[in-house]
Formats: structure tokens, sequence, C-alpha cells
């Protein structure tokens, strides 16, 4: 069992205090799960097929559809009709929740697309046809799964240099602050504008370029608290020790200036999610037919005649944002020395 300081649980405590953002996070802890397992939860294919006695994992094989005494000798559509009679007349298929993948078009729907919500399409389908709820819950995926990553960049990238100026100061601090002005200074809009008309934008490459400009406001922070700490009377003796500087900056000053890194990390990744949906709305992020809550927010713009669209995105986002402040806020409040007995 790990062993924790009195510091650290008195700061659990406070945290755990805060009823907004203990329940905010039971619930974003949910939502993580939930869209985890987006492909057991909405998936065009069957969780687990039975047919003649064999058992077939349609997630992580592809079976011919002559396998189930069909014509064709390609993948196998289970939601064709046809195909469910084949395999039903000699087994049977455990289906998920959602019978939809993000990129499944309902074609059996009457209604002209966008349709509203039916016991089909629990919200309703986007003006391609496909199922609301299985695109959000993919969508919401793809935002966490982003941020996750552009948040630890982040502060790997943000801590390090603020870390490497606070520390050594003199020249190094100087010359990495005029070079912070005139990074922080480019306009990352335009950029990303720019380069899109020479490169197809996709996950990796908006996560790189966000990532190289995202971490200047962490340095600041980070920079000025090493700077701070670097002075005080522990860290002054451990120098005169003979500490070498690796181990004093790990084990003496990074830990201070971490607490305010630590209390930031909800609000970076809120900040995440906001841009990555801003650039899908704007047409600048991720690839055409992707599913994300900034194309979501694009339907619902431009299909004003199908308001489960917009109110789908409005409400989705606004309850992600509002968990990750108040969580946000509950740590805030937890490591405020002032907050803390």
């Amino acid at each position: 069992m790990p062993t924790f300081s009195p510091l650290t649980r008195r700061r659990f405590a406070q945290f755990r205090a805060n009823r907004r953002a203990w329940w905010s996070l039971w619930l974003f802890a949910v939502l993580v799960v939930i869209t985890l397992g987006a492909d057991l939860i909405a998936n065009d294919k069957p969780l687990l097929v039975r047919y003649q006695g064999e058992l077939i994992l349609p997630l992580l094989e592809e079976v011919p559809e002559t396998r189930f005494g069909g014509e064709f000798d390609t993948a196998t559509v289970y939601r064709d009709p046809a195909v469910q009679a084949l395999i039903e007349a000699e087994g049977w298929m455990l289906w998920p929740m959602i019978r939809f993948h993000a990129e499944t078009i309902h074609l059996e729907r009457s209604e002209p697309a966008p349709s509203p919500p039916s016991a089909d399409n629990w919200l309703g389908t986007d003006d391609q046809g496909r199922d609301v709820l299985a695109r959000l819950i993919y969508g919401i995926r793809t935002s966490l799964a982003f941020a996750t990553l552009l948040t630890l960049a982040t502060v790997i990238l943000g801590v390090g240099t603020g870390a490497l100026q606070g520390y050594l100061g003199g020249w190094v601090d100087l010359a990495g602050q005029r070079f912070i002005e005139i990074w922080s200074g480019l306009p990352v809009l335009f950029m990303l504008i720019i380069l899109s008309s020479l490169v197809t934008p996709n996950f990796w490459w908006l996560l790189a370029l966000l990532a190289l400009f995202s971490w200047t406001d962490l340095s600041g922070l980070v920079r000025a608290e090493f700077l701070r700490t670097r002075q005080l009377d522990y860290v002054r003796a451990a120098r005169a020790l003979g500490v070498r500087p690796m181990v004093l900056v790990w084990r003496h000053v990074l830990p201070n200036a971490m607490v305010a890194t630590v209390t930031l990390l909800p609000f970076i990744f809120t900040g995440a999610i906001g841009m990555l949906t801003s650039l899908d709305f704007l047409g600048f992020g991720l690839p055409p037919g992707s599913a994300s809550l900034g194309e979501l927010i694009a339907q619902g713009k431009n299909n004003l005649q199908a308001p489960w669209l917009g109110l789908t995105a409005f409400f989705s986002l606004s309850l992600l944002l509002t968990l990750l402040v108040f969580i946000g806020e509950g740590l805030r409040d937890a490591f405020d020395p002032r907050h803390v007995e």
C-alpha cells in the first residue's frame, strides 16, 4: 500500500470536501469509461456471433460473407437483413447497445436526413444519415484523447523550459524570455490556415502544431516558481552541501513548482478541448467526416431546421467543460495553502 504524506492526505480531504468537485470527478470518470469503450457501445458489428457452434468476434476479425452462406467473398456487412437472416438461421448475434458506428449511414430510415430522434436513433441522425449519439460518443473520445496528449506535451515543454530558465537564470533566462515573447506573438490560427493549404490536417499534425505553441504560459509560471524557490534557505543549504543540480531540482525545487502546475491541468485540458472544437467547427481541424464535437456544432449551424443537432452539441460540450472547470476549482482550492489547515 502506498503511503502518502500528511500534506497530501489533507489536500485530498480538502478536495473531497468540495462536493461539487468530487461529484464532477466521478461523473467525468464515468464519461471517460463510456467513451473508451465506444466500440463496445456503438458499433455496426455485433460483439459476438455464434454460427454453427463456432464463436466469432467481429470486432477482432473480418469474416467473409461466404462463411455464413452468403454470395460475396468480402467482409460481412452485419446490418444487411439478408446476412442477419443467414446467421440467425443457424446461430445468434449479440449486438451492442447502439447498432451504429460513427461512420454508419442509416439507410433503412424513411425520413429524409437529418431525421429526428426515434427508437433506432435516440438523438436522431445528421444530414448524411449517421447516428448522432454514436458520433457524439466517438467525438468525445477523440476530444479527450487529443486533450490528454496535448496537456501532457504542454506540461513537458512548459515545465522543462520554465525550470531551465528559472534555475539557471542569467543569460539563459534572458534569452529564453526574448524567445518566448517572439514565439507567443505568432498568430497560431493564421499559421494553421496557411499550413492546412499545404498539408492535409489530421490528429497528429494538429497535436504537434498546437503543442509547439501551448506551453508558453505554463513556462512563465514554472519559471517564476523556480526563481522564487531557488533562493529559499533549504535549497541554498542543499547546494552548499554539494547536492548535485539534477537531484536538487528533482527533489527540492520541482515539487514546489508542480503545485501550481497541477492546479492548472484541468484548465489546460479544457482549453485543449475548446481549441480542437473550434478548429473542427471552422474546418481547419480533423479530416472531413471525422466524428468530433466541432463537426457536430457545424452540423447544427448548417441545419437549423434540425434543432436536435445544435442542442446535442451545446449540452454535451457544456457538460464536459463544466465538469472540468469544477474539478479544476476543487484542485485549486485543495492546493491553496490558505485552505489547507
